[in-house]
């Protein structure tokens, strides 16, 4: 989480819970775990996904089959209310983000009056989508918020559990 506040003129504001869901498009690989961030950011859009890229790259992200595994997948789902569809490297808001409950269901919780250009509410698209409870949200019990449990992740820390 930290590299996000490391950005160039960008500051972390929260982070969602972590949520798992049944990968998409190539399911022969583990269930993907995925959250949602809210920035607050003086880079261009475009800039912005170089970061993000760059980021992935950091990572060990390795493009080698579409919707294949990866250790780390950054989207810039929106920029306010901006619309760019006129370079297809590059299409804000998210094209896919109106379809996926996985992405919708985190960052409906950072911003629950998040209004999707040309879409709508957010929270009201994912109210209507059938595999919404297929998202489930994990729990870190003594942590009550987003960034306390990515923090706690990338510092290597997390609580202990006993049976």
């Amino acid at each position: 989480m930290d590299e996000f506040d490391s950005l160039p003129h960008t500051r972390l504001l929260r982070a969602s819970s972590l949520y798992r869901t049944a990968p998409v498009g190539y399911a022969d690989q583990p269930d993907f775990i995925n959250a949602a961030v809210l920035l607050e950011t003086g880079l261009s859009p475009d800039a912005l996904m170089g970061e993000l890229l760059a980021m992935e790259t950091r990572h060990g992200r390795v493009r080698h089959v579409r919707n294949g595994p990866r250790t780390l997948d950054l989207d810039l789902l929106l920029y306010d209310d901006l619309i760019l569809d006129d370079d297809p490297a590059l299409i804000v808001p998210h094209p896919r983000l109106h379809l996926r409950s996985f992405v919708l269901a985190p960052l409906v919780e950072i911003e629950p009056e998040c209004v999707l250009p040309r879409h709508g509410r957010a929270a009201s698209i994912l109210e209507r989508m059938t595999d919404r409870d297929e998202v489930r949200r994990i729990d870190f019990p003594g942590l009550d918020d987003g960034l306390q449990v990515l923090r706690r992740l990338g510092q290597g820390l997390m609580p202990r559990a006993y049976a």
